[in-house]
């Protein structure tokens, strides 16, 4: 339960002397009380964990396992959006839309397949090829149109088997003609209707007309992006962001936090690209910069968050 967390080096707890070998210590022999340290009563835990066993249900199952509150969303929430498959599966259900596109089975697919599902879905070019269950743009390879089919098949090969480096699960989705608009989602206590900020846009500073927004530009130039927030668009299109936004983190069963991240075409229509449960926390990332400009300060909102779920 709450004071139930204990710390240790790897190499106390894992060596024969101390721990068998096993990663377990008795801690009814006097002998290894010094291997493990007790983090004493924990109130509350605000898991700051990006991809598998962190934003995926798996830590927030062992916390609810355990009997400790915690900020965020739930196990099903969690393991929903973290799968951008089934995220599209729940939002669609939820008649909220989001880009066309197919799953592919990394492990088992031929290119002559996969194009030929892609022609039946009408999925125009350039396409984007993901791993289903990957963040920060891991293993995201942007496809454009060949001129003959067998190149159009090696590209299709070459683009699953770099994202199914990351995963077996495979996307590939119709790029959409559009602005990507970051909107934070705030709802610190459960039962609480859901705030939305004013959404806000990562601008390109380097534009060519192959770039997007990967892992280099999100986290090793930090001149190659600035956030915008609210974004340069009309009123009444941000407005349609909100609403979005918090019907998405409904859908999904939200808590907490989350970043809902959108298309906006030129005609005004707003899909959902993904829901990232925990988004970056830092002081210049998107999520804490867009409730800044709604308003709310960064130290509130930590607040806020841990203050809904203390008992």
């Amino acid at each position: 339960g709450q004071d139930g967390f204990f710390i240790g080096e790897p190499s106390h707890i894992n060596s024969a002397d101390s721990g068998f070998g096993t990663s377990f210590v008795s801690m009814s022999d006097p002998e290894m009380h010094h291997v493990l340290t007790s983090l004493g009563h924990v109130d509350a835990v605000l898991p700051v964990l990006h991809g598998p066993y962190g934003e995926d249900g798996t830590v927030q199952g062992l916390l609810e396992m355990m009997g400790v509150p915690y900020v965020g969303c739930g196990v099903f929430a969690s393991a929903a959006c973290m799968d951008k498959h089934y995220t599209k599966v729940v939002l669609d259900a939820a008649g909220i839309s989001t880009a066309p596109g197919v799953t592919v089975d990394a492990r088992n697919f031929t290119a002559a397949d996969v194009l030929a599902e892609i022609e039946d879905a009408g999925l125009t070019y350039p396409l984007f090829v993901k791993p289903s269950r990957a963040g920060s743009s891991f293993g995201v390879t942007k496809v454009e149109k060949a001129d003959d089919r067998e190149t159009q098949q090696d590209r299709l090969a070459a683009a699953i088997a770099t994202a199914g480096e990351h995963d077996w699960k495979v996307l590939v989705e119709q790029g959409i003609d559009g602005r990507e608009i970051e909107c934070a989602v705030l709802c610190p206590k459960a039962g609480d209707e859901p705030e939305a900020s004013w959404p806000g846009e990562i601008v390109l500073d380097h534009q060519n007309d192959d770039q997007f927004y990967d892992f280099d530009s999100k986290y090793m130039d930090a001149s190659a992006s600035h956030v915008e927030v609210p974004a340069n668009l009309p009123v009444s299109v941000l407005e349609d962001v909100r609403d979005v936004a918090r019907r998405a983190f409904k859908a999904v069963d939200g808590a907490g936090l989350s970043r809902v991240d959108t298309f906006v075409t030129p005609d005004g229509t707003v899909m959902v690209n993904e829901i990232n449960t925990m988004p970056g926390f830092t002081p210049i990332s998107m999520y804490p910069k867009a409730w800044d400009a709604t308003g709310v300060s960064y130290t509130e909102l930590i607040t806020r968050l841990i203050e809904g779920v203390l008992r």
